[in-house]
């Protein structure tokens, strides 16, 4: 378990970027020049406390050697310009996960398109709105949900995977799963990237079976399983003991690089948890991979809206989403994409002048 850690912080972007990195005032995020900090936070974890101190990035070298040596090489990861091993996507760029579920029981639009001629039509519209990724799945992981057999969930899901490819040959296929059967189908019919909402934990012989396909993969933090995830999650503290599940599976679990890392928003936390995953996003930078976020009709916009609340939660999905892209986050898995796509390029257009 790391000790300290390493947060950029205090950005800018668009013209007040290019010229404080052209200037060597600021570091550039990920390796672009319209994205650029001056400040780091370090969180430090000692007998069971967690203190942060801000640090100015000229003021890096007068730290004790120990934390120093510790805190660039986080920086160098931090700075350093993500590879596009995605098929398709440039992570340079926000991309935007659609949702596409196929099931009975999900809980904003199960069963809505389980139909062949329906699934199809919302794949179109969802890459015609904007879409560079297609999530498929076909178990329901919502809080309370029970797992199903691979046979039923193959069945849900068979059809679009088998056609995908044939249709969209430029857009990148994700399975939504946590059974190593449905991966290695997938694999077989064009999947472009696995998404385990158990981060590889729910079917221990998935990490072997996958590794001779040299796929993409989402690492995805969940506590517990979707049946008993939202009964009181506790942690010592959230942000940091996922970066320490991050940086855990990552090093002994996985020895390619092709991973995307996606806190896990509404899977075993509370409000107060998402919040503080949200607002201290920029932690997960110091990884070295892309991040995955989805917010997308999640129950803590409901909990801070109450009487505000709306069906497809638009407006809190999309406030969501605009502060995650400020803060470097690449790829957003959303079920309205075209309301996301919108709000994306009109705030892109007002932060980057």
């Amino acid at each position: 378990m790391r000790k300290y850690y390493t947060r950029a912080c205090n950005f800018y972007h668009g013209k007040a970027a290019r010229n404080l990195i052209k200037s060597k005032k600021a570091f550039p995020l990920n390796g672009k020049k319209d994205i650029a900090f001056d400040k780091i936070e370090i969180f430090i974890r000692e007998k069971g406390r967690v203190k942060s101190k801000l640090v100015y990035f000229k003021d890096i070298k007068k730290l004790k050697k120990n934390i120093k040596n510790i805190v660039l090489k986080d920086i160098k990861n931090i700075i350093s310009k993500r590879k596009n091993f995605l098929k398709h996507i440039n992570f340079s760029k926000p991309s935007i996960m659609g949702v596409l579920n196929l099931t009975p029981d999900s809980f904003s639009d199960g069963g809505k398109f389980n139909k062949r001629s329906k699934s199809f039509e919302h794949i179109s519209n969802m890459i015609q709105f904007g879409a560079n990724i297609i999530d498929v799945g076909g178990e329901s992981t919502r809080p309370g949900s029970k797992t199903i057999d691979a046979r039923t969930e193959w069945k849900r899901v068979e059809n679009v995977l088998k056609n995908f490819k044939k249709k969209y040959k430029k857009t990148c296929l994700s399975i939504d799963t946590r059974k190593s059967d449905l991966m290695i189908k997938g694999i077989n019919f064009g999947v472009d990237l696995i998404n385990d909402v158990s981060g590889f934990s729910y079917d221990l012989t998935s990490r072997s079976k996958i590794k001779k396909y040299d796929i993409s993969k989402v690492i995805h933090h969940m506590q517990g399983t979707p049946n008993t995830m939202q009964k009181k999650p506790k942690y010592k503290n959230v942000l940091l003991d996922i970066y320490d599940f991050f940086e855990k599976n990552i090093n002994k679990k996985f020895k390619d690089k092709k991973i995307i890392v996606d806190p896990g928003i509404g899977f075993g936390k509370t409000l107060k948890h998402n919040l503080i995953l949200i607002s201290k996003i920029s932690l997960f930078h110091s990884l070295g991979f892309p991040i995955l976020v989805g917010t997308s009709r999640k129950r803590f916009i409901k909990e801070i809206s109450g009487e505000y609340d709306s069906k497809d939660r638009t407006g809190g999905t999309l406030a969501s989403v605009l502060f995650l892209l400020s803060q470097g986050v690449q790829i957003f898995r959303v079920h309205n994409v075209n309301e996301v796509k919108q709000g994306i390029l009109v705030f892109e257009n007002i932060l980057l002048n």
